[in-house]
């Protein structure tokens, strides 16, 4: 745990990693506080009716004690894939664990894959069993035959009264059944801290995904990050994201860190994100921290006055995945009363770059700066560090061949050396991003390296663009990329979804007032306004020539804008 100071340069004078040689996910997360408090309380889950169900960290103990014997009952070993396909759920954390003590890889995955998403990646995994519900089942069995290397599926729901396939396939088990007959006592494989630990699969925006692998000391890794985020780790904490535990943001931003330091989470599926049941589940909990992708946010600012309708005990807000930008951090601290703490990273460098508003100030539009133990800079093509404000790759300082000093780097994709080479230019892991930093240290994302646009001689970033169109009272989602244009190589479009109080075939609202047209002179109105509010509020050279309303925006599972569908429009 960090050492909360009062400034940022102090907390990077005091900070050193601590790795230890070995070291256990889950006897981190789990056992230790088993032994040390075993009725302190871990988890609150609501199930699909509402209620509550309370475990503490000796029956995860326990739980993930049982499966992990269960696991090797069945023929799991060290090494071997696990996967998790599960919502936000009990199972779902002592599934985790268990393989963690096992020393076998554990492999989230998001439930609404379909099934070439799955098909890929049981195959590219090798995975040898999995774990998941009578819908995860449905699809399995739909593409059995092409999963070769499965051998047994846990069930955590009462199977069908008949056989859906052949033993041929795979062997379908009733996991609570099976569980009840396994001892409640695992002796924990003894794991160094760079064993790896989980693969958890990039969310794909472009080309096939690809397993990151991390070690065991990769949980050390995020904590810093994890900390910094919500203003340090405080006494009567209590975490929730509706973020899914199948991603790293869940998983590795939330609830293991938040285990790793004793403080409870709160777990519920939402069948469908809905910012008044968001609301009403941090009241009725008492919700003290919460990571809130941009994503859920900008839906959450259509409630009005949500400090005068709900009782909230927030104490701070962690926000990653996509820009906040400055729309978004105003009205949090306004209708709130927090101010958002960004961060960034990625599925193979994670929580490297925070803000932390109890130290450092926060700048809008700036994610914040290096995590302490991390070493940024914005680097040319040639590796080279450029001077402050200008553009560049977002690099972080890396150890290689992996060493200790820096926990949160991923040990690379699964089976794909090529892929894991490119990450690295010079003495630099590039990110993919494009950024700036300033004098301060703070740090800006810009956009992803293809998504930079090239107009006029002017380089432009999406991500300002579409914070700015936040700010219209007819705009509530947006997204911008460059298209082709003979004169100025690309020109600016925007893909916007509108609010649902605008109607453009009567009513159109400009500036905040509600304007009757007809239907063509409406949307034509509307898109002029929209350019001009960009041009006055922005920047005149890079407001968005192009508008095109839509029902929705491309995105990934995790809530990030897939631009390149877009240009295939």
């Amino acid at each position: 745990m960090l050492i909360q100071t009062d400034s940022y340069e102090k907390l990077l004078k005091n900070f050193r990693w601590e790795i230890p040689e070995f070291y256990n996910i889950g006897v981190d997360v789990c056992d230790k506080w088993a032994a040390l408090e075993p009725e302190r309380l871990a988890l609150i889950h609501v199930d699909e009716n509402q209620n509550p169900n309370y475990f503490n960290f000796l029956d995860i103990q326990k739980l993930s004690n049982q499966t992990a014997n269960l696991y090797s009952d069945y023929g799991v070993g060290i090494g071997d894939r696990v996967a998790v396909l599960l919502p936000q759920a009990p199972e779902t954390a002592y599934a985790h664990i268990a393989a963690y003590k096992l020393g076998a890889i554990s492999i989230p995955l998001f439930t609404l894959f379909g099934v070439e998403a799955l098909e890929y990646r049981f195959a590219n995994a090798g995975i040898k069993t999995v774990i998941t519900n009578n819908e995860g089942l449905k699809k399995l069995v739909s593409i059995a035959d092409k999963l070769t290397d499965l051998e047994t599926v846990f069930c955590i729901q009462s199977l069908p009264q008949k056989n859906l396939i052949s033993d041929r396939y795979f062997r379908v088990v009733d996991f609570h059944r099976e569980l009840q007959n396994q001892s409640y006592e695992f002796a924990v494989v003894s794991t160094k801290a760079t064993d790896p630990a989980f693969l958890i699969y990039t969310s794909g925006t472009t080309g096939p995904p690809k397993g990151a692998l991390h070690a065991h000391q990769a949980l050390l890794g995020h904590l810093p990050g994890v900390e910094m985020s919500h203003n340090f780790i405080q006494k009567g904490d209590l975490f929730w994201t509706p973020a899914d535990w199948a991603w790293i943001g869940g998983l590795f931003d939330v609830l293991m860190p938040a285990w790793q330091n004793g403080v409870a989470v709160v777990s519920h599926r939402f069948k469908k994100f809905s910012a008044e049941a968001a609301f009403s589940l941090m009241e009725r909990f008492e919700v003290r921290n919460a990571f809130l992708p941009p994503t859920a946010l900008k839906l959450m600012r259509l409630v009005n006055n949500p400090r005068e309708q709900y009782k909230l005990k927030l104490r701070s807000i962690a926000s990653a995945g996509e820009s906040v930008g400055t729309e978004l951090l105003t009205w949090s601290e306004e209708a709130l009363g927090i101010q958002i703490n960004e961060f960034y990273g990625q599925t193979e460098f994670n929580m490297v770059v925070s803000s932390c508003n109890a130290i450092m100030k926060t700048k809008a539009g700036w994610m914040g700066k290096a995590v302490v133990g991390q070493e940024l800079a914005i680097i040319d093509d040639d590796g080279a560090v450029l001077p402050y404000g200008q553009f560049g790759h977002i690099a972080i300082r890396p150890t290689r061949p992996i060493k200790l000093a820096n926990p949160v780097m991923f040990l690379g994709y699964w089976n794909n050396p090529e892929a894991t080479e490119k990450k690295f230019l010079g003495d630099w892991f590039i990110t993919g991003d494009v950024g700036e930093m300033d004098a301060e240290g703070y740090i800006r994302f810009i956009s992803r390296d293809d998504d930079v646009i090239t107009s006029s001689g002017y380089r432009i970033g999406p991500g300002e663009i579409e914070d700015c169109l936040l700010g219209h009272p007819s705009v509530l989602m947006a997204a911008v990329i460059g298209v082709p244009d003979a004169l100025r190589t690309e020109i600016v479009k925007a893909f916007v979804v509108l609010d649902d109080t605008v109607v453009l075939d009567d009513t159109v609202i400009l500036n905040d007032t509600a304007v009757l047209e007809n239907s063509f002179d409406a949307t034509q109105r509307l898109k002029e306004d929209i350019q001009q509010h960009v041009k006055t509020q922005l920047a005149a050279h890079e407001y968005p020539r192009e508008i095109e309303f839509v029902e929705a925006l491309p995105m990934t599972a995790t809530g990030k804008i897939v631009r390149h569908k877009l240009r295939n429009l």
